[in-house]
């Protein structure tokens, strides 16, 4: 891409979803998954010299450079207390006028919020289940990588990561019934 700036809006157009997924699973705020998806393409963009063919896709080494990113954001962050604003989520608020609302083939209201509940509580239950299992069950379930992939850009063998993934899910199936218990 020497210099093509074609190619590279390009590129970021085209990775920017799967980016964002992954910094925001991982993190699970959105604000945080739009400035780490932005240091993502920093890093890619002055590190694109080193991307080698041989040693995989594109979208692996993307995803390798993603997942170093948010390991080493975790690492540095782990013991900052964290705190959230009253007015975090309003700003991705979807505003309809009432037009909309009536001719909008979307969700009911009520369904619109018990979607969003339940992606709420999949987030809260995945942000408690391990680094090592969460990035290999976001990798296979969320990313849609295959487990060839998933071993490339966590550097394990291919059995560690079904391993992984299986355990992942467990513990994510596992936080979800507490939950379900204790809403009940």
């Amino acid at each position: 891409m020497d210099g093509d700036s074609s190619a590279w809006t390009e590129l970021v157009s085209a990775q920017h979803r799967r980016v964002y997924g992954l910094c925001y699973r991982f993190t699970g705020n959105p604000t945080d998954a739009e400035d780490l998806t932005q240091d993502v393409f920093l890093k890619i963009y002055s590190n694109l010299s080193s991307f080698d063919t041989a040693r995989g896709s594109l979208q692996v080494w993307i995803a390798t450079m993603t997942r170093n990113l948010l390991v080493d954001n975790y690492r540095r962050s782990r013991n900052l207390r964290v705190t959230s604003s009253l007015d975090d989520g309003w700003e991705s608020a979807e505003e309809l006028k009432p037009i909309d609302r009536l001719t909008s083939r979307s969700l009911s209201p009520h369904e619109s919020a018990a979607s969003k509940e339940l992606a709420k509580m999949v987030q809260d239950a995945l942000a408690r289940v391990s680094v090592d299992l969460r990035e290999a069950v976001i990798l296979r379930d969320l990313q849609d990588m295959d487990y060839k992939e998933i071993a490339c850009v966590l550097g394990i063998p291919e059995g560690t990561v079904k391993s992984r993934i299986s355990r992942g899910r467990a513990e994510l199936a596992r936080l979800l019934e507490r939950n379900r218990r204790e809403v009940m």
